[in-house]
């Protein structure tokens, strides 16, 4: 067997996820059908393209090889389902289609409290650490449902953790740029540090990972072979390996995030710019502060 082969032979085309892939598809054209909203190429693209990344990490050879023989690969599959698929989903929104989503008044009581900052924070980041607990991890690896929920739950709270920055303007939720620069630079931190926990543990940290031949079909134990013999990935190097990949990329992502705000934060009128922490309109009197002060969106009026 060859690179190639393994490459080739190890597509899973899980119905369920091509089924969910197409409906988020179906979903998004047929709500801008009904609103009458248009959408600009840019935006349809990222949406598709958020689609085609959450269908590539379940079915590609990353999830075959994630889930049986590498630890690598797992960890790209969690990067591409935490830092890829939720913010190119949410930047593929037009903003009068989450304006329109969000006068519903279930909707928009749900992201009043879900969208605060430090709840989106801690879903996201503490889903990121909680998983990867190894008593955790390994039983996503045994039983399937767990696995499901483990996605699941990444993609979920990883949409709340970007939330507050791609959405923000139109939202009850609007962190100042320096917020927004903090909010991103701390998760860029935490998922560093898990990287650098994850790249020098002793290898068999999680331990199925170590013997992963035993039991499994003859083929998979050829697939293993090419692993150990062609790309030189022992269970040492490939745990030292994914442990980068949680350290660099997936750090990376985050500053570059800071980038991109910095970016739109200069092109962008001064007066148009949130000064502070929102503070909700209605809200003002209650902290004893004059309601005038604060706009509609909870911004300082210029």
């Amino acid at each position: 067997m060859t690179t190639w082969t393994v490459l080739t032979t190890t597509w899973g085309p899980h119905p369920s996820v091509l089924v969910g892939c197409a409906a988020l598809l179906a979903a998004y054209r047929e709500g801008l059908r009904r609103t009458g909203i248009p959408v600009s190429p840019t935006r349809a693209a990222m949406f598709a393209g958020g689609v085609f990344v959450l269908g590539f990490s379940l079915v590609s050879p990353l999830d075959t090889l994630g889930d049986s023989f590498l630890f690598s690969a797992h960890m790209l599959q969690h990067l591409l389902l935490i830092l890829a698929a939720p913010p190119l989903l949410l930047g593929g929104l037009p903003p009068p289609l989450v304006d329109r989503l969000l006068d519903y008044p279930v909707l928009h009581r749900l992201e009043r409290v879900l969208g605060n900052p430090a709840i989106t924070w801690s879903a996201g980041i503490g889903t990121l650490w909680i998983w990867h607990a190894p008593v955790l991890y390994d039983a996503a690896l045994q039983y399937e449902g767990i696995h499901i929920a483990q996605h699941l739950s990444f993609l979920v709270t990883s949409a709340m953790l970007w939330w507050p920055v791609i959405v923000a303007p139109r939202s009850h939720w609007r962190l100042s740029v320096p917020l927004a620069i903090l909010y991103l630079f701390a998760a860029s931190m935490a998922s560093s540090i898990l990287g650098i926990i994850l790249t020098f543990a002793p290898a068999g940290l999680y331990p199925l990972y170590l013997h992963p031949a035993v039991g499994i079909s003859s083929q998979a134990a050829l697939v293993l072979h090419v692993i150990r013999t062609d790309w030189g990935l022992d269970p040492a190097s490939d745990q030292q390996l994914g442990g980068l990949l949680m350290w660099v990329p997936g750090g990376l992502v985050y500053l570059l995030a800071v980038c991109g705000i910095l970016a739109r934060w200069y092109g962008e009128p001064e007066s148009d710019l949130p000064a502070v922490w929102p503070v909700p309109y209605a809200e003002a009197g209650s902290l004893g502060l004059p309601a005038a002060t604060f706009g509609q969106k909870g911004t300082w009026d210029e």
